[in-house]
């Protein structure tokens, strides 16, 4: 039995158009696609599957379609998969038909974005699923590739996690170096307090429970417990009693996250699951009549 959809609302469509243009542009280069235009007739017609190579989350279908549509609008794809479901290896998640050329001309595109997409997806839902049953929710970093974020963390909700801040804009925290730079931990959740508006979540990263106490007199809203053992991140939970959000932070991965959740924490946020996430292999196939 499949695991149910992760509903995800879609990006924003001039956001998908904006990037697929950008990166058709790139690949088609100055002259096109001269090995197609050298061999496939104009005339030809193509009929392809896009399949996964090996199971997974999928996330990214939009930039796919958007791939083949930007070189020809008459391509019609079809979608038996949707983002935010699981396929298994050889799957078929979406039927493209239409002119040979285009198909083959935007091919590397729609896969580029779409397995990059679904890697991010499949790494978080493995997370996720290693934390069912506990309350602590999996979230993304600003550890992403450069003018992919808001691309890479819908992959993070297309793998049921969440989202830290989305930029420097967004929220504030106040980590090792602020606290240095700004001469203390209390002196710099205050000054942030005076500054910020009324909307503006505060968050203060630790390392000690000293800091920690210290961070919750001082009123902060949520505290980033960085790279503590589960039993000083238990002992983090007890003392804070629920006055703030907590979230673990440091060498988050398969094999350490069920121990930090069973602590009680609140959020665990992992910049693998941007940075690191391996592409998911998926293959476009030209089928025969």
């Amino acid at each position: 039995m499949k695991k149910p959809v992760i509903p995800v609302e879609p990006l924003p469509a001039f956001l998908v158009a904006d990037a697929v243009r950008s990166a058709l542009a790139e690949d088609l280069g100055r002259a096109g696609d001269i090995t197609t235009a050298a061999t496939v007739p104009a005339s030809a017609r193509a009929h392809a599957v896009l399949a996964a190579r090996e199971p997974g989350r999928i996330a990214g279908l939009d930039f796919c379609i958007a791939a083949f549509r930007t070189l020809d609008p008459s391509i019609d794809v079809s979608i038996s998969v949707p983002d935010g479901a699981d396929v298994a290896r050889g799957e078929a998640i979406a039927v493209i038909r239409g002119p040979a050329r285009p198909i083959l001309s935007a091919e590397r595109v729609a896969l580029n974005f779409t397995g990059r997409l679904s890697g991010i997806a499949t790494a978080t839902a493995h997370l996720v699923s290693l934390v069912a049953g506990t309350p602590a929710r999996v979230t993304c970093t600003r550890k992403t590739t450069p003018g992919l974020r808001a691309f890479e963390k819908y992959a993070v909700r297309c793998g049921g996690g969440y989202n830290h801040r989305f930029a420097l804009d967004d929220g504030i925290l106040i980590k090792d170096n602020h606290i240095v730079a700004a001469g203390g931990l209390t002196r710099a959740i205050a000054a942030a307090r005076s500054s910020a508006g009324h909307m503006v979540h505060v968050e203060v990263e630790v390392d000690r429970l000293d800091q920690l106490e210290e961070a919750l007199a001082a009123g902060a809203n949520s505290i980033l417990l960085d790279n503590m053992s589960p039993d000083l991140l238990r002992e983090a939970v007890r003392r804070t009693g629920g006055r703030a959000v907590l979230e673990a932070s440091g060498n988050i991965n398969a094999t350490t996250i069920a121990a930090v959740a069973a602590t009680g924490v609140d959020l665990i946020s992992s910049g693998a699951i941007t940075h690191s996430a391996k592409c998911l292999d998926l293959g476009l196939d030209f089928q025969t009549a």
